[in-house]
């Protein structure tokens, strides 16, 4: 079965500083076509862009009806969708187990948005920096995205 591979990443320099800058990369994968998407923001954090890595991912694809794998090295990502953190956040007005509003509440609906329309999205895991050839990749377009901010 035909099936759509992407690979994301997300960085931040500075992450912990007001003055910084983010940047997100990802490659798509669908047969013997392969596509890139990266970018950056100011102002940001590391999560935004593991969050806005997928998004932009996923707005490029025009069929509705196939699989897509997605892989990432976020915990943070990967760990809400497959434990579906969001459904609790959703059903208590977007506030977390802590009683604490949603960190990224605009890119998690937008990607949630984004995962209902396709309806059959898989996230998977991958170790960051350990030589997962795409995962490498996707960091480096990621910190391109940076580099031109």
């Amino acid at each position: 079965m035909n099936k759509i591979i992407i690979y994301t990443d997300g960085a931040c320099s500075g992450n912990q500083h007001k003055e910084n800058v983010g940047g997100y990369g990802a490659i798509l994968i669908y047969g013997d076509h392969e596509k890139e998407v990266y970018g950056g923001e100011k102002n940001t954090t590391n999560n935004k862009m593991e969050l806005k890595a997928p998004i932009e991912a996923l707005k490029l694809i025009k069929k509705d009806n196939i699989p897509i794998e997605i892989y990432t090295d976020s915990a943070y990502l990967c760990n809400c969708i497959n434990q579906k953190w969001y459904v609790n956040w959703r059903k208590n007005g977007w506030v977390n187990s802590k009683k604490k509003p949603v960190e990224n509440k605009a890119l998690w609906v937008e990607l949630l948005d984004l995962i209902e329309r396709f309806n059959n999205i898989k996230f998977i895991k991958v170790k960051g920096h350990s030589g997962v050839e795409l995962n490498e990749k996707a960091d480096q377009l990621a910190n391109k995205g940076m580099e031109e901010i």
